[in-house]
């Protein structure tokens, strides 16, 4: 089946309080003309205003304005089965997590039965952080910097709550986390909808769009990709001033971002990620990459997460676009020269 026909599922999480529910009641409730299949962990925490629900068969509600709101109390994959045999009937599917979960288990459910698989694919993680919270939150609960670490879109709310200086300071420790997600500001949750979802998150052009110099194959200009420890310091506090801007080390999470300008070997790349993520699984949270296999014209994407990958082959390498090959992992304490010897030796 083509990807192009596979329901797009966005994952929600963010810290409880930081404003998931109002954005869920936004797309619930707004006139978008889209129809959106809404998968909430407590529908009564919601608190949706019974007027706006036309009909409800068991577990799942239907909103006036043409959306779907279910409840996983059991199982998500039977949820989304009895959602599938609806296929048609939405655009897109989004699945709320618990304020205080790790959001992989979920998002690892759309690589792992394989009749979701096949009709519905990870569009993107969205987190939702709260601006004057999430700095103490990222030193007293390790989920919240997963949620963070796992997003391709971070929606910084309650912006109006704190001063200018506070969301530098903010945005700097997100980015010391996950340099790649695409940051939005706002206040009550007032993004647009289309840029959290529809965000096809997983095409690294995403990633380019927001850090063209993001990767450079001799990275002599940007050390602060691959964070060289000095242990004397406290990480926490330790920053240094580049262009006027603070970036800070996180000491445990990175990134790892690697390009070879030409095409790699699938014979050679498969077997080596493979064993990659099933060595060092626990430590990567997520892993993406788009790939230029010789003779074939088209461009293989994989994204994975933890020791858990899928990939296939999307649209054709345009003429105007070079064939390069360029992989991201975001994690814990990467092998990160392990990393780059491994892909280097699989270029074709």
């Amino acid at each position: 089946m083509q990807t192009a026909e596979k329901i797009p599922v966005t994952v929600l999480t963010g810290y409880l309080g930081a404003g998931k529910t109002t954005l869920l009641n936004r797309i619930l409730t707004e006139q978008h003309g889209k129809r959106y299949a809404v998968i909430v962990n407590e529908f009564g925490e919601i608190g949706i205003d019974n007027e706006l629900v036309v009909g409800a068969d068991e577990e799942i509600f239907e909103m006036n304005n043409g959306c779907i709101c279910c409840t996983v109390r059991g199982d998500l994959i039977r949820i989304l089965e009895g959602l599938m045999k609806r296929k048609g009937k939405f655009d897109a599917i989004i699945v709320e997590t618990t304020g205080l979960a790790d959001p992989a288990p979920v998002a690892q459910t759309f690589f792992v039965d394989h009749d979701v698989q096949n009709a519905a694919r990870l569009d993107a993680v969205v987190t939702v952080a709260d601006a004057k919270w999430l700095a103490q939150r990222l030193k007293d609960a390790p989920e919240a910097k997963n949620q963070i670490a796992f997003a391709d879109v971070i929606i910084i709310n309650k912006t109006d709550l704190v001063s200018a200086e506070e969301l530098r300071e903010v945005r700097a420790r997100i980015r010391a986390i996950n340099p790649y997600a695409k940051l939005h500001e706002a206040v009550k949750a007032n993004v647009p909808l289309d840029a959290v979802l529809e965000r096809k998150a997983f095409d690294l052009d995403r990633i380019l769009e927001i850090e063209p110099e993001f990767l450079h194959a001799d990275d002599h200009d940007h050390d602060h990709h691959h964070h060289h420890h000095d242990h004397g310091h406290d990480h926490h506090d330790h920053h240094h001033h580049h262009g006027g801007l603070k970036h800070y080390h996180d000491e445990h999470m990175q990134s790892v971002a690697l390009q070879i300008d030409g095409e790699v070997d699938p014979n050679r790349f498969m077997p080596w990620v493979n064993d990659l993520v099933q060595l060092h699984g626990p430590a990567i949270l997520r892993s993406k990459g788009i790939l230029a296999f010789p003779g074939e014209p088209k461009r293989f994407v994989f994204q994975g997460v933890h020791m858990i990958l899928d990939g296939d082959l999307q649209r054709d390498w345009r003429a105007d676009e070079k064939r390069t090959s360029k992989i991201v992992f975001i994690g814990r304490d990467l092998p990160q020269i392990a990393i780059r010897e491994g892909f280097l030796a699989c270029k074709a």
